[in-house]
């Protein structure tokens, strides 16, 4: 059993990762998590979402939830980014990597990574 200063100190390290997931912001990163996706390496990118967004200062504007099927499988890992304002941007195939140049360069940078929209994959 832990003492509740070791299970204090577990929480303190992972509150941001639960209140990112958890959080209203105006930005909302959308990984598909259902078995397809899970199959296809959904849990890598979420998880690669969620320290990107940290790392680049963004948690207090940025949500990083999961989804279920969104329904086009083939294209998995899938990523649905919603900006106020803006049309929703699919992100397909996704990795861990990619997800990291999408925080930088679209959540971030404002510019959408073209090649690795849906549009670019259909």
């Amino acid at each position: 059993m832990k003492s509740l200063a070791e299970l204090a100190a577990i929480r303190d390290k992972m509150k941001d990762k639960v209140v990112l997931r958890e959080g209203t912001n105006d930005t909302r990163i959308v990984v598909g998590m259902a078995t397809c996706g899970i199959a296809a390496g959904a849990r890598p990118v979420l998880s690669a979402f969620v320290e990107s967004v940290n790392r680049e200062g963004l948690a207090d504007r940025v949500t990083v939830s999961q989804t279920g099927c969104i329904g086009i499988c083939q294209y998995e890992p899938v990523v649905e980014v919603f900006q106020p304002g803006k049309e929703k941007v699919t992100y397909v195939k996704m990795t861990a990597e990619k997800a990291d140049r999408v925080v930088k360069e679209h959540i971030k940078g404002g510019k959408v990574v073209e090649e690795y929209t849906i549009a670019k994959n259909a």
